[in-house]
């Protein structure tokens, strides 16, 4: 039954009720981390699901390859009962004005894997669409693996307009149907998901830590250093420290770690995440909530993501890529590429 966690109400299997989607046409568009996933979850689920792609698409011969029907995605909309974009979000406001919202038929279902188009009004269904979020907390090919495995994968829902009056049932049969409900299905909003995801994102996960990184190794080479124990110390030995803290939080790693590790810890960590470093870290926050930075990641999608091929060129030739390349070589257990 249904439960708490520090205030959030956590779903199972039992609080859900799949039977609210059998019978239901559901189209899912997009067929790469997420969308095959989600298919082929709610596909073994018992569900009736069709694959909307762009004809050009890659994955439409590995869509039917699955069993799917695969239809150009404004053919997949078409008197569809339940549609769950999965399409990355620079895409997805250009494909709803074209392909989607012309074609969905009043109180169908509208729903998400991230909130980003809703919450920053990219994408603005009508008064007549229920729409609902659906966000597993982990990568598509994790959402899979668990499902087939018999378990699954934590997953936030959150309802945003609801005129049909059952759309937080419709979200966590898809939950339940995916593999959430196995592990735990907790509510949410589209505004906290989005704005903490990015945030997440920009500030620690890829953001902060890729800067993290990047400067303790080149402060080691301009000290003297060579670069493989720069690269051993500041990036090889991170995932040690980060699956630490996956299996017990803080609290294990720094059980785990030497005392001096752990007395390094305590007395220099705030002198490197100091009071300057928050205030910059609640400024980027505010960039989010303001719409500044989906504003400004939309604009430069618009244009070739120029920016972005700049920035993915200045990296790409760094010395910590090609040491790293070096070092890997050694490593048959690490998994080489992409």
């Amino acid at each position: 039954m249904a439960g708490n966690i520090l205030g959030t109400t956590v779903y199972y299997d039992a609080d859900c009720d799949l039977g609210v989607l059998v019978g239901k046409k559901i189209s899912v568009i997009g067929y790469g981390s997420q969308g095959h996933a989600h298919a082929l979850n709610l596909k073994e689920s018992g569900m009736d699901v069709t694959v909307g792609l762009r004809k050009s698409s890659k994955s439409w011969d590995k869509a039917e390859e699955a069993g799917f029907t695969v239809k150009e995605t404004a053919e997949a909309v078409k008197g569809a009962d339940v549609v769950m974009i999965l399409t990355p979000d620079e895409l997805q406001a250009d494909m709803y004005a074209s392909d989607i919202g012309p074609n969905l038929k009043a109180g169908a279902y509208l729903g998400f894997g991230h909130g980003f188009n809703i919450r920053f009004n990219k994408i603005v269904p009508g008064e007549e669409i229920n729409v609902f979020m659906c966000a597993p907390k982990g990568p598509g090919h994790l959402v899979r693996r668990t499902y087939s495995e018999g378990s699954g994968v934590p997953c936030l829902v959150a309802v945003e307009q609801d005129p049909s009056g059952d759309t937080k049932e419709i979200a966590l049969a898809w939950a339940s149907g995916i593999g959430g409900g196995r592990a735990g299905i907790l509510e949410t909003s589209f505004t906290q998901e989005t704005e903490t995801d990015l945030f997440g994102e920009q500030a620690v996960l890829c953001g902060g830590l890729t800067a993290l990184i990047q400067a303790g190794f080149e402060i080691l080479l301009e000290a003297g250093y060579d670069p493989v124990n720069a690269y051993f110390e500041c990036v090889h030995e991170m995932k040690l420290i980060v699956d630490l803290i996956y299996e017990g939080g803080l609290e294990k790693m720094r059980y785990s770690i030497s005392n001096t590790a752990e007395y390094g810890d305590f007395t220099v960590g705030p002198r490197i995440i100091t009071e300057e470093t928050k205030k910059e870290m609640r400024a980027v926050l505010e960039d989010i909530k303001s719409g500044k930075f989906a504003d400004d990641f939309l604009a430069d999608s618009r244009n070739g993501q120029a920016r972005l091929k700049q920035y993915r060129e200045e990296t790409a030739g760094l010395e910590i890529e090609e040491v790293g390349r070096e070092l890997r070589n050694l490593m048959p257990w690490v998994k080489k590429g992409f």
